[in-house]
């Protein structure tokens, strides 16, 4: 009996008692919802190798995934297609994340004075190759370490090898406990069904603890198995072109009629809310041909029936299937729970090959993160870790010119310019550290099995084994910047209403009484960030040009690393705002800075949205990195008669320039509700930038900031 309805059912309620319960023990997560699960108390600990108490370098980190993995507990739901779940976060349980032997005191002071997050000894922020995982299978990967082995013999690289031939047997020591687990359960259950469940689960993962898988079934789990490892290891979320991947085994098994696509879906289902991993969906192959078959709306079937938090991107282009875009946007409607969205083909491939790639090449990059895109197992690349508060390099060069005197919009942005200047060159220099010592720190174990370079030079990804690093610097508050050079030139210096001391005095104050407040609103609604033509938009693109020349000019082609600019906060606006004052812009001080690239709330209003799309497509980089359109839609627009609307706007976005699209459809009274008392609504789940998370695992200012979103759209 098949009863997949009723088994996906009872999955999606074990999720959300998983949820809750991690929200108990753990208290609240501003991240990915994840799978992880909580773990047992006690069972294990880091083995700390350095006097801080923390573990770093290549032998600490496979001592401490093979402990781990050698007593991880079995997880088995007969409910489950898949065994397994993730429970520890071992980057997480660390009490420090960079090798104090490694210091960057010479970059510190820069750091603080800018607000600069870095990024050194940040976690993996790139794609495997799951393909070449599941052409070879882990036995496969043995076989490929040997031949590998046989041919770079420094002492170094061997030690190399070996230790990643201690991380594979680990995982394969993990599968066998499960396999052992099924078959123990399998022959205490009285039960026919559950004991055929049980029969099954043992032989599928028993015949890949080594083999590559052959069924969907097998490659699913293979899947499962590999991501789980790299999430505890150090939080690999990146998936990949999953229509694509799993094609050849669905066509199989249809073919040879060992399934149906009922039971397809039940995989996928399965498969999806194992963990929200970033998978991909429709786009072109290399050679421009879009990749949409059956399986990708079964996948959109799969991902509707258990409806959580998930982190799907279709993927636009001329040639998408017109079906998969409208059925991706009725479920976008449909659900509400901010899932898919949508990246632009067209500029994030031309805006790739600026950096000297080719077509074929940038068609292969695929979404694997909250902004970012990724060429799968061929490159190393630090995107959504690095950035650089605008906001609080505006605020030095401010009160640095009004200090200096006879202050104008001029001199102001002689003085940010050259603030931005170091603090780009401090945030590059700091990507430069972390790849001259990541190795020491944090090697890439998990990530190096499936990339192309790192097993056959005997290199770690992030010391020379990658093919290609492109390195991502991001610039965060770019409407608070715009707006506020604008509204100086406008009520300062065309108008007259004001006068520079006014304006400081009230920015010092934060705009206290009833003058301040009056100052204002006088400087809040002028030509805004947002409008056609207008100074906002103006101030905008000379922000761009000037931070996009500054990003590019860090590039090293001779050590093959190349900059590429984008324009991202991801959930940093809250953390950002609390260290800048009051700005010009009328905003009040230690509020959030402006979202990404989007103008600052209170700009897009339903109707506006068009005008929005336009505005985010205006000011793209132009590298290839996104800048991402984040879209409120109310939920008295967002329904089923308006999604060819919906449509339009996606693909006028998408031909004007833009490069992703992140979508949320909320009720504006039920996350009102859900912010004052998240149990109330544990299911309800919003997109909070890039990722989708469940509302109740969110701190209060990371609820906030969901809030204010939909209170000034």
């Amino acid at each position: 009996m098949k009863d997949y309805a009723a088994r996906i059912a009872r999955l999606r309620a074990r999720k959300l008692e998983q949820t809750q319960e991690k929200i108990r023990v753990e208290g609240t997560l501003d991240e990915d919802d994840y799978g992880r699960i909580v773990p047992p108390e006690g069972l294990w600990n880091i083995r700390p190798n350095h006097p801080d108490g923390s573990f770093y370098g290549y032998d600490a980190w496979t001592d401490n995934f093979c402990s781990l993995m050698a007593v991880h507990p079995v997880y088995i739901d007969p409910d489950d297609a898949f065994a397994g779940r993730w429970m520890y976060f071992m980057s997480k349980m660390r009490p420090n994340k960079w090798n104090p032997d490694y210091p960057y005191d010479h970059l510190k002071g820069d750091i603080e004075k800018y607000d600069i997050i870095c990024g050194i000894g940040d976690d993996a922020h790139f794609a495997p190759d799951y393909e070449l995982g599941l052409q070879l299978g882990w036995g496969g990967l043995i076989k490929r370490i040997q031949h590998w082995r046989k041919v770079n013999t420094s002492p170094e690289q061997q030690h190399f090898y070996e230790l990643h031939l201690r991380a594979i047997r680990a995982v394969q020591g993990w599968i066998q406990r499960h396999v052992e687990e099924a078959r123990r359960r399998a022959a205490e259950c009285d039960d026919p069904e559950l004991r055929s469940r049980f029969e099954e689960l043992a032989d599928v993962n028993e015949r890949i603890v080594s083999a590559a898988p052959s069924t969907l079934r097998e490659a699913c789990q293979w899947i499962v198995w590999y991501h789980l490892a790299s999430r505890t290891y150090n939080r690999d979320g990146a998936g990949g072109q999953i229509d694509s991947l799993l094609r050849p085994y669905y066509e199989r098994d249809l073919q040879a009629g060992l399934i149906d696509d009922e039971t397809a879906v039940y995989y996928l289902a399965c498969l999806l809310i194992n963990d929200p991993v970033y998978w991909q969906l429709g786009g072109p192959d290399k050679t421009g041909r879009d990749q949409t078959s059956h399986i990708s709306f079964l996948i959109l079937e799969a991902a509707d029936r258990i409806n959580t938090s998930l982190n799907l991107t279709v993927r636009v282009h001329e040639g998408l299937d017109p079906e998969l875009f409208r059925k991706s946007v009725e479920y976008l409607v449909k659900n509400r729970n901010g899932w898919p969205r949508f990246s632009g083909d067209k500029a994030l491939v031309e805006g790739f090959m600026r950096n000297g790639f080719s077509a074929e090449l940038a068609r292969c990059r695929i979404a694997v993160g909250c902004n970012w895109m990724s060429l799968p197992g061929l490159e190393y690349t630090m995107n959504d870790l690095v950035k650089v508060n605008m906001a609080r390099v505006f605020e030095i060069a401010y009160y640095e010119t009004v200090a200096a005197g006879e202050a104008s919009t001029g001199r102001l942005w002689e003085s940010f310019a050259r603030h931005l200047s170091v603090a780009v060159h401090t945030a590059a220099e700091g990507i430069r550290h972390h790849l001259k010592y990541q190795k020491y720190n944090e090697p890439e174990l998990l990530l190096n099995l499936l990339s192309h370079g790192p097993l056959e030079k005997g290199a770690d990804a992030s010391d020379g084994g990658a093919q290609y690093y492109n390195l991502a610097i991001d610039g965060a508050g770019l409407a608070i910047v715009a707006d506020s050079f604008a509204a100086l030139e406008q009520r300062i210096e065309r108008e007259g209403r004001l006068s520079w001391e006014q304006v400081t005095g009230a920015l010092r104050s934060d705009f206290a009484g009833m003058e301040g407040e009056k100052i204002r609103r006088l400087l809040r609604g002028s030509e805004r960030y947002g409008t056609e033509g207008s100074a906002g938009e103006r101030w905008a693109l000379r922000i761009r040009d000037e931070y996009v020349a500054l990003v590019r000019r860090e590039s090293e082609p001779e050590l093959r690393r190349c900059f590429i600019p984008g324009f991202f906060s991801w959930a940093n606006t809250v953390g950002f705002g609390q260290h800048v004052g009051a700005t010009p812009d009328g905003r009040h001080a230690g509020t959030p800075i402006s979202h990404g690239a989007n103008p600052s709330p209170g700009f897009a209003a339903d109707g506006a949205s068009l005008s929005l799309a336009a505005a985010i497509a205006r000011i793209q980089p132009g590298y290839g990195n996104t800048a991402p359109m984040q879209w409120e839609l109310d939920p008295s627009f967002a329904h089923e008669e308006n999604v060819a609307l919906i449509e339009s706007i996606i693909k006028a976005h998408f031909e004007m320039g833009g490069t992703l699209i992140n979508v949320n459809i909320m009720d504006r009274q039920k996350v009102l509700e859900a912010h004052k008392d998240p149990s109330k609504y544990p299911d309800l789940v919003v997109r909070v930038t890039g990722f989708t998370a469940y509302f109740a695992m969110l701190s209060p200012e990371f609820r906030q900031l969901v809030v204010d979103r939909i209170l000034e759209s």
